[in-house]
């Protein structure tokens, strides 16, 4: 029996979850989640921005290979390649209704790439679980046809906060601080005041999420859908902190993953997967676990089989890639279980800051001055030793052969998949925008 599939998907939340051992921020019911289904403790995005990877997330293709190498709203203009296929046509394929409530940051036209049903009237994320528990509702009437549902929710993305400010924090209009239990620092902030602050808004955002999500698994059960629904969790990228979002270090790139659905046998309750995952692989792992069949070109790879205790062969490495998002700062990074190589292909500062703000508050622990900090052309960190990523040992002759291996390993990624950053730079959508304004008649 084909199980209908709901993929809730956030923005921006990395792991910062207390089911992934951040013990300040309210999270019980997706606590709970977690503890009735199977948790990933290392899944990874493969962009840390928001429309490369979620059109990678929904199409099973690197975003040098869809072509959503940027964000796709407004005027950055990215849009998946003509050519792609994305999940929702393959659900629709394979007989399923398909809809799709808020945030849809992977294309510009939704109903073009399979979707049914289309609502991006609500962000927030107590209004868009509204819509589509009114939606769920409809579905429930019919037991014979599957349905696949798609909730993309704005927290905790960062918004223009009360007030006239000259920053965007994580309140809007409809959130407060939280920090009853306190402030978890990571260890890539620096400890002051208004990074304090920063974090205490962010636990504001995620403890609303954590209540429109519970009141979407309650709709579920109410609805007597909860034993035949795949409920998947997840999140494009890391947190908008400094050194996280924007970055390929492991806070820009780590993202939570939890799915649930109890009527299959092999997904323990209370389960965990330790294995390297890339967000890449959830297309075609959703098309096998509902009997459909994935892109033709996909890259990703299934994991369907580490549900049901079946063979299954680890991933050894996976694969990043940020092009564009406020600006040009191209780079690819391939991480191992223990290692992990950044290329970079300009000459821009240490990171891409992901406040939106004129005047940011928080602060990163490392490099102390970030605008008098600039790439390296190859990084390389020893995650055992440096979990932070500060010591950059590419020039270490302890670690030649460890970067000649993983520089190898990269290039070849690049060359298989055919990354265009190996012919120059890549040209954007505005460029063509502009050349066409300029030669108007």
């Amino acid at each position: 029996m084909q199980p209908n599939i709901v993929l809730f998907h956030c923005h921006d939340l990395g792991r910062h979850l207390g089911c992934y051992g951040v013990p300040t921020v309210d999270t019980p019911n997706i606590d709970r989640f977690a503890a009735e289904g199977v948790i990933f403790r290392n899944s990874f995005c493969v962009a840390p921005q928001c429309s490369p990877s979620r059109a990678a997330m929904f199409t099973g293709r690197y975003p040098h290979s869809n072509g959503v190498m940027g964000l796709t709203h407004g005027g950055f203009g990215w849009e998946i390649n003509s050519g792609e296929t994305h999940l929702a046509q393959c659900l629709r394929s394979a007989g399923y209704h398909t809809a799709a409530f808020g945030i849809i940051h992977e294309t510009r036209d939704p109903q073009r790439w399979g979707y049914q049903v289309v609502d991006q009237e609500a962000v927030t994320a107590r209004e868009v679980c509204d819509r589509a528990i009114r939606h769920l509702e409809q579905r429930a009437a019919d037991r014979r046809t599957p349905f696949f549902v798609s909730v993309g929710c704005e927290e905790p993305h960062r918004m223009p906060g009360p007030g006239e400010h000259h920053y965007m924090g994580f309140l809007g209009e409809h959130v407060s601080p939280d920090s009853r239990h306190g402030i978890h620092l990571p260890r890539y902030l620096s400890d002051d005041e208004g990074t304090r602050a920063e974090l205490a808004e962010l636990q504001g955002a995620v403890r609303h999420l954590d209540t429109a999500f519970g009141r979407l698994l309650q709709a579920l059960d109410r609805l007597k859908l909860t034993s035949e629904t795949l409920v998947v969790f997840t999140t494009d990228h890391g947190v908008a902190m400094p050194r996280a979002k924007c970055t390929c270090y492991d806070p820009g790139l780590e993202i939570a993953l939890i799915l649930r659905l109890p009527s299959r046998a092999g997904l323990p309750r209370g389960g965990e997967v330790s294995e390297l995952i890339s967000n890449v692989d959830l297309t075609p792992t959703l098309c096998e676990l509902a009997g459909a069949a994935a892109p033709q070109a996909v890259q990703g790879r299934s994991w369907a089989a580490l549900l049901d205790g079946r063979p299954y062969t680890a991933r050894e490495h996976i694969f990043a890639e940020l092009t564009y998002h406020d600006y040009y700062d191209p780079m690819r990074a391939v991480r191992t279980n223990r290692f992990k190589l950044v290329a970079f292909f300009s000459e821009a500062p240490s990171f891409m800051p992901p406040t939106q703000s004129w005047k940011p508050r928080s602060s990163p622990a490392y490099p102390g001055e970030p605008p008098l900090a600039y790439h390296a052309p190859v990084e390389l960190y020893d995650l055992e030793n440096d979990p932070a990523e500060r010591q950059n040992v590419a020039s270490d002759p302890q670690y030649e052969g460890v970067r000649r291996a993983l520089s190898k390993t990269l290039r070849e990624h690049l060359e298989q998949t055919g990354d265009p950053i190996l012919a120059g730079a890549v040209t954007p959508p505005a460029h063509r925008r502009t050349i066409d304004l300029l030669f108007e008649l």
